[in-house]
Parts: C-alpha cells; structure tokens; sequence
C-alpha cells in the first residue's frame, strides 16, 4: 500500500474513532525484506495494512503496537538477530525503547517506530449557561470531543472520559446518577458549594454510597479563582486533562472490525512471541493449540513429536511490562524497578516512577 493510501486511510481511521499505531521502519539491515521508510498501520484488532517486514517482524510489531495503543505513548521496537545484540541492546536502557529477539531475520535487523494514535477522548456537557457554551468552544483546542447535550439526558458512551453537569437546576440529579452509575471517570457539577452539598445530600439519601459521592467534583474545577465563564471551563478543562492521564481513564481501544484484541503466544521452538491468529501456524497437541512463527519452526516441533516427545522450549523473549505512572516498556528483569501490588509484580523505568505509584496506590490504601 502506498504512503498516499495510508495516509487517507489513517484519515478513515481517526475519522471513526479507531485506535491504530503508525509503524515505520526506520533502520533496516539486509538481509531483512524491509526498507528504512517503510510504513504500515495496525489497528486495535492486530491487522497490518502496509509492510514493515515479513510474518516474523510481524508477530513483534503487533505486540508492541498493542502495547503502545494501551499506554498511549511511542516505542522505538529494535529486533535483532542474535541474543549477544539483543543483550548489549538491554544493557543500555534506553528510554522508549523496547528490544526483541528474532532468529527468523536471517541475520539482519531492523528498527521500526510505533506511533499510536488514539480516540479524542468524549465529554458529555448538560446544561445552557454560559459556562457549558465556552466548554464546548474552548474544548477541541485540548483535544477533547464535547457532547453538548443542552438540557436533555446526555447518552453517554462506554470509554467516555466524564461529564460536566452545569444545567442550573435542570435535570442535574439524573445526569449525575447515571454518570456515576456508568463509572465515568470524572463527573463534574457546576455549582456553588452550598447548593452541592445539598444535591449530594439528596443522593445520599436515595442510597448513593459515599465512595461514589466523593467522586463528584463540585464545583467543578481546578481552584484558579476563576469569575467568567471562560475563565470556569478553562479550570474545569484543567480538572479534565488531569483525568484523561491519570490512573482512572483508560482510552477505548475501538477496532475498525468487530474483532477482539489481538493475542498471544511463545514458540516453543525459537522463543518468540507470535500472534494466537487462524493464519498464524499452529499445531493441536494434548488438547492445546501451539502457535509458531513459521513454518520451520512448527516442522522442527512435528519432527520432535515423531521422535516420541517435543523438544523442549528454548528460552522465552524477554519480557516487558508497561510502565503505569510514565507509560514507557521496560524489561520484566529482576534489577528493573519494581514492587508487588495485589498478587502482582508492577515494573517501572526509574526509582521516581516506583516511588509515585507507591504514594499514589500503596501510602494511600494504608492510610485509609
């Protein structure tokens, strides 16, 4: 596909709300099939329209693109040949950088730059006054998608990023219900603090527990002493973008197509992390589905299975994990910065990272 077709077909994309990573490549070493300058989009269902390498560069920059769409930030995907360059790669560190092994490149490497694009995140605005029309002028400037609903019911959608309730009266109790109902993550009123605590008040009374009450931000915004109306949404868009990158909203990953995310799977044979798809090969044994990243690799397991057991698996691709505070891909490694959380090892690229997410989740659990 032509760079003038992608680029009207990420048009196509961004026009119907789907999620999609740009990859380009921007080094390649023979004898890999990809050129520096190649580019190709990969939508939230794992499909590559364009080329960036053959199927075994493939199987890599749909996990990486995946991963670049769910913390929103770019990747620089190194895949090389051989575990010494994977390793001298790893030592380095690097920040926004994520290598791979690849034996299939056939002694060749290439870098790709993953790129996501992602939905404009969706408020819902109910109400007339002054303050909903400047919301709704000033908020496409911050990349924000206002749904002004006026004084009707707003029909909020899954993967909304909040609401904003400035309706003076009107109907201000059922937009609230229904926005904490649907667990959006910032719901905001427009209202003195006197006449909000006495709307929170009703809702408690209806039964609204109190961790889902302290979640209405009244009035709503940041506290900048504002007095127009401008001045007020400005501080209420504050509130918004302080939201969109906090722990609390994850933007929708909506596909082009009705088909799932992407999934995956390690070859046993070469290590590699393959895409689980219908034309990626694979093999049923003891009542298991074993994908590969290529045909040689499921002979190579066949071979073994007639030899009357398989061979055992070669060492997995180093893992990675995303960072939750910065979004960035490290390495799963045992001297990366890390703590467990609810069952969980969570990773980060540096010391200030660990210690945010410790303030942020575990301080604040033990505090309560």
């Amino acid at each position: 596909m032509r760079t003038g077709a992608l680029a009207r077909r990420a048009e196509e994309l961004a026009a119907q709300g789907a999620a999609f990573a740009t990859a380009t490549v921007v080094r390649a070493q023979r004898p890999t099939s990809a050129h520096a300058g190649d580019v190709a989009l990969i939508t939230s269902d794992g499909h590559i329209e364009g080329f960036v390498g053959g199927i075994c560069a493939e199987h890599s920059v749909r996990l990486f693109a995946w991963t670049a769409m769910k913390s929103g930030q770019p990747v620089l995907l190194r895949i090389l040949p051989t575990e010494e360059e994977v390793a001298e790669r790893q030592d380095a560190n690097e920040d926004g950088a994520v290598t791979v092994l690849n034996s299939c490149l056939s002694g060749g490497a290439i870098e790709i730059f993953l790129e996501p694009t992602l939905p404009t995140p969706r408020v819902n605005v109910v109400g007339s006054k002054p303050i909903a029309a400047a919301l709704e002028q000033l908020g496409p400037e911050f990349d924000l998608e206002i749904a002004a609903v006026g004084d009707n019911p707003a029909e909020l959608h899954d993967g909304d990023l909040g609401i904003v309730v400035a309706a003076h009266g009107k109907g201000e109790l059922e937009a609230i219900r229904a926005a904490l109902a649907a667990e959006l993550p910032y719901v905001g009123l427009v209202a003195s603090p006197r006449r909000g605590a006495a709307l929170i008040e009703e809702l408690r009374a209806e039964g609204i527990p109190d961790d889902q009450l302290e979640r209405v931000d009244y009035p709503a915004g940041l506290d900048i002493g504002a007095r127009t109306p401008n001045e007020v949404a400005l501080s209420i868009l504050a509130r918004l973008i302080e939201t969109r990158y906090g722990d609390a909203y994850t933007p929708p990953l909506r596909s082009p197509s009705a088909e799932a995310p992407p999934s995956f799977a390690v070859d046993p044979i070469c290590g590699m992390t393959v895409t689980m798809a219908p034309d990626t090969p694979q093999l049923e044994h003891d009542g298991e589905t074993i994908y590969f990243c290529r045909e040689a690799c499921k002979t190579e397991y066949e071979a073994t299975l007639e030899g009357g057991s398989p061979a055992p698996a070669k060492a997995a691709a180093p893992a990675t994990a995303v960072d939750p505070i910065c979004g960035m891909t490290v390495l799963a490694a045992p001297d990366t910065p890390h703590l467990e959380h609810d069952g969980e090892t969570v990773y980060f690229c540096c010391d200030g990272c660990r210690t945010k997410y410790q303030q942020e989740h575990l301080d604040a659990v033990a505090s309560s």
